[in-house]
C-alpha cells in the first residue's frame, strides 16, 4: 500500500468517527480541494443537523456529500419530485441529471429561491429524491459564452472528474515544512504587459498570470528560464483576472505539456475563454500566426477550478490561495497565498481599483498575514493623479451635449470588458435623468457578449448594482437605448449617415477591431468627436492618437494601406481607469491590515515602478523594490 491510499483509509476513518453511526460513508476522495464524501444514506444526511459543518471544521476541509448510485431516486421521479418542490417564481429553466456523480444541476432565474434560507431548500431536494443539487443563475441577457462555458464543461463532466481527483491526490499528498520561498519575475517589471511570476518552494511551483504585451508582438513571459520549466512540472497557475497581459497566453502552457489545475474566479474563467478565443481571431486577421489553437483554449477551461472571494483553498500540500476582490474588471482578484504552516504569507495584487466605481466595489486589503506584496504600479508616477470620477462624468457628459448640439456622433474606443459597462452605466443613468438627450448606444465588437456575462454575475458588481439587477428587476444594462451592431459594415454606414449618437466600440487602444471602420466612417468630419477613456499603450495606435497625430495608416481586408487625415475632434477623459491612481495605490498599501514588510513594484513603466517603490519606503519605511525581469527574491 503506498502513502497516498494510506492516508485516504486514515481519512475515511477519520469521516467515519466524526458522524453518527448511523449515517453510512461509502467512500471518500478528493476533487481538487474539495472533500467528496459518497453515502448510502443521503437523506438521513440532509436530516442530520450540524454534521456537513462540524466535519468541514474538524478536517478543514470544504466538504461535499453525494449519494451512491443504489441510494437515489430515478431520474423521471426525481424530476417530477424537483418540479413539485420548486416554487414556480424560482424561474428554473433548465434541469440535468449526472449519474457519474449523483448531481442534479438546476439553472433558475432566482437561485436564492432554490437554495432557499441557510440551504434549507437544497436539504430538502438532497433529502426527497437523493441527489446532489448544484444551483446555477439563468443568465437575464444570452451570453453564448456563459451557454458554450457551461455545455463544454457539462460534456467534459467525466473526465473532468477523473482530472479533479488526480489534482486532488496531489494537493493532498504528504510534503515536509518548507524551509524557504521565492518569487522569480517571468514579465511585467519596469513594463506593463506579460504580466507572469513563478511562487516556488522548495516542494511547489505555482504560476501567477501568463499574459502578452499589447502594442509588443512577441515580447512573451520568460517561461524558459529554470524556475518555470519544465512547464509540465508546474503544480498549479493562478490567473489574476482575464484581461490579455495577464491570461492571453495561458493555453500555451497546455501546448507545452501542462495538464494542472488553473484556479481563478468564475467570471474570469468566462472572460478568459471569450478573450482568448477573440485573441486568436485577431492574430490570424492581422496575418500573424498564433501560438496555439482553440483547441488548447478548450483544454484551459477544463482545467479551471473556480474559487469564490474569501474561500481558503489548498491548491498544494504547502500552499493555501485566498482571493479577494480587486475592484479592476469582472471577477478580478487579490491573490493571498499562506505558504507552509505559517513560514510566510505573499499577497500578489494583480490589477485593483482601490475605492468603489459604479461597477465594483474597491479592492479588498484586509488579510490575516502578508508579509511579502507583489504590486502593480500602473499610474505610480509622482503625478499620475486622476480627475475624480463624479468630474470625469460630468466633462464626459458636457463633450457628448456639445456634440450632440453640433449634430455629430461620439465614437468611445472602450475595451469589451469593464470601461465598457462602466461607460453603459454613466449613460443610463445621464440619460434617465436628463442630463443629455436619449439617443442611441451602439455596442460593437465583444462589447454585448462582455456585458451579458457580467449579468450572469451579479454577485461580483458593486452592492446597489447587484440589487438592481437581483432583486429590483432593473437591469440597466439592458436599457432600450443598447443597441448591437451586428449588421457588419452595413449597419456601420447606416448609422455613421444617420442622426446623433454614441458609438462603443473595441478596441480599446485602436489597435485593431471595429474601431478602426468607425474611424474611417466618421474620422472625416469635424462635427463627430472620439473620446479617449482608458489607458493607451505605448506603441498602440491609440497612443499616436491622443498624442496628436492626425494623419494615419489604415489596412483594409485585402492587406492594402490608405492614409486617413482626422479631422474630428479628439478628447482625452481621464478618472475612468480600473487601475488605482498613485493616491489609491499608496492608499492599498498604507490602510493594508497588516503592513507587509517588503514590496515588490511591478506593472509599471520604470519611471513609475521606480518613483512609486520609492515613495513606499520613504512614507511608510518598509522595504521596497522595483526588480527587472528575470530577478529571483529568496523569502523566509
Amino acid at each position: 500500500m503506498n502513502a497516498n491510499e494510506s492516508e485516504f483509509d486514515d481519512l475515511q476513518e477519520t469521516v467515519r468517527a466524526e458522524v453518527p453511526e448511523d449515517l453510512s460513508v461509502a467512500r471518500v476522495t478528493y476533487e481538487g480541494p474539495r472533500l467528496i464524501v459518497y453515502t448510502d444514506t443521503p437523506r438521513k444526511f440532509a436530516e442530520a443537523d450540524g454534521v456537513i459543518p462540524r466535519l468541514a471544521s474538524t478536517l478543514r476541509k470544504r466538504i461535499t456529500v453525494r449519494p451512491t448510485e443504489e441510494s437515489r431516486t430515478d431520474q423521471k421521479q426525481a424530476r417530477e419530485r424537483l418540479l413539485e418542490l420548486l416554487p414556480e417564481e424560482t424561474g428554473v429553466s433548465n434541469m440535468e441529471f449526472y449519474p457519474e456523480t449523483g448531481e442534479v444541476l438546476i439553472e433558475a432565474e432566482k437561485p436564492g429561491l432554490v437554495i432557499g434560507r441557510r440551504a434549507s431548500r437544497l436539504d430538502d431536494i438532497s433529502r426527497e429524491i437523493g441527489w446532489t443539487p448544484e444551483v446555477l443563475r439563468t443568465p437575464p441577457m444570452e451570453s453564448s459564452t456563459v451557454s458554450n462555458v457551461r455545455n463544454f464543461l457539462v460534456q467534459e463532466r467525466a473526465e473532468r472528474r477523473e482530472f479533479l481527483e488526480r489534482v486532488g491526490k496531489q494537493i493532498h499528498s504528504t510534503a515536509e515544512d518548507p524551509e524557504w520561498v521565492r518569487i522569480t519575475t517571468l514579465g511585467c517589471c519596469r513594463e506593463v504587459g506579460r504580466a507572469s511570476f513563478v511562487l516556488a518552494t522548495p516542494n511547489t511551483r505555482v504560476l501567477v498570470d501568463c499574459g502578452d504585451k499589447p502594442g509588443a508582438e512577441g515580447e512573451v513571459p520568460y517561461l524558459q528560464m529554470p524556475e518555470a520549466n519544465p512547464i509540465a512540472d508546474l503544480d498549479a497557475v493562478v490567473l489574476t483576472h482575464a484581461h490579455l497581459d495577464h491570461s492571453a497566453l495561458l493555453p500555451l502552457l497546455f501546448k507545452y505539456g501542462y495538464d494542472g489545475p488553473i484556479y481563478t474566479t468564475a467570471p474570469t474563467r468566462d472572460l478568459m475563454g471569450l478573450l482568448t478565443l477573440d485573441y486568436l481571431d485577431v492574430a490570424a486577421k492581422q496575418g500573424r500566426t498564433p501560438p496555439y489553437e482553440s483547441e488548447m483554449v478548450r483544454e484551459t477551461l477544463k482545467h479551471t477550478i473556480p474559487l469564490e472571494y474569501e474561500d481558503v483553498t489548498d491548491i498544494a500540500p504547502d500552499i493555501k490561495l485566498t482571493m479577494h476582490n480587486a475592484g479592476h474588471i469582472l471577477g478580478s482578484a487579490v491573490s493571498h497565498f499562506h505558504i507552509g504552516s505559517g513560514l510566510h504569507n505573499v499577497v500578489f495584487s494583480g490589477d485593483i481599483h482601490y475605492t468603489d466605481t459604479r461597477l465594483f466595489n474597491g479592492a479588498s486589503n484586509d488579510f490575516p498575514r502578508a508579509e511579502t506584496l507583489v504590486m502593480e504600479s500602473t499610474y505610480g508616477r509622482n503625478g499620475d493623479y486622476q480627475t475624480d470620477q463624479a468630474d470625469s462624468e460630468r466633462n464626459l457628459i458636457d463633450l457628448i451635449s456639445e456634440t450632440y448640439e453640433d449634430g455629430g456622433k461620439v465614437v468611445i474606443p472602450a475595451f469589451a470588458v469593464g470601461r465598457s459597462q462602466e461607460m453603459m452605466l454613466v449613460f443610463e443613468e445621464a440619460m434617465r435623468e436628463g442630463k443629455i438627450p436619449t439617443m442611441p448606444v451602439y455596442l460593437d465588437g465583444m462589447i454585448r457578449e462582455a456585458t451579458a456575462i457580467h449579468t450572469a454575475y451579479p454577485e461580483f458588481l458593486r452592492d446597489g448594482l447587484t440589487e438592481r439587477i437581483l432583486y429590483e428587476d432593473d437591469n440597466p444594462f439592458m436599457a432600450e437605448q443598447f443597441q448591437q451592431v451586428d449588421g457588419g459594415e452595413e449597419m456601420r454606414e447606416e448609422v455613421a449617415g444617420g442622426e446623433p449618437c454614441i458609438i462603443l466600440s473595441t478596441a480599446g487602444m485602436v489597435n485593431g477591431g471595429p474601431i478602426l471602420s468607425w474611424l474611417e466612417l466618421l474620422g472625416t468630419d469635424p462635427a463627430n468627436a472620439m473620446i479617449f477613456v482608458g489607458y493607451q499603450a505605448e506603441g498602440t495606435l491609440g497612443r499616436q492618437i491622443q498624442g496628436g497625430q492626425r494623419e494615419i495608416t489604415l489596412n483594409d481586408q485585402r492587406g492594402r494601406a490608405d492614409r486617413l487625415k482626422l479631422d474630428l475632434r479628439i478628447e482625452s477623459v481621464s478618472g475612468f481607469s480600473g487601475h488605482a491612481d498613485r493616491n489609491g495605490l499608496e492608499n492599498f498599501v498604507r490602510t493594508m491590515n497588516p503592513h507587509p514588510e517588503e514590496v515588490l513594484c511591478v506593472h509599471g513603466d520604470e519611471t513609475a515602478t521606480d518613483q512609486f517603490s520609492s515613495a513606499l519606503y520613504q512614507k511608510l519605511n518598509m522595504r521596497t523594490y522595483a526588480p527587472k525581469n528575470l530577478e529571483t527574491f529568496r523569502l523566509e
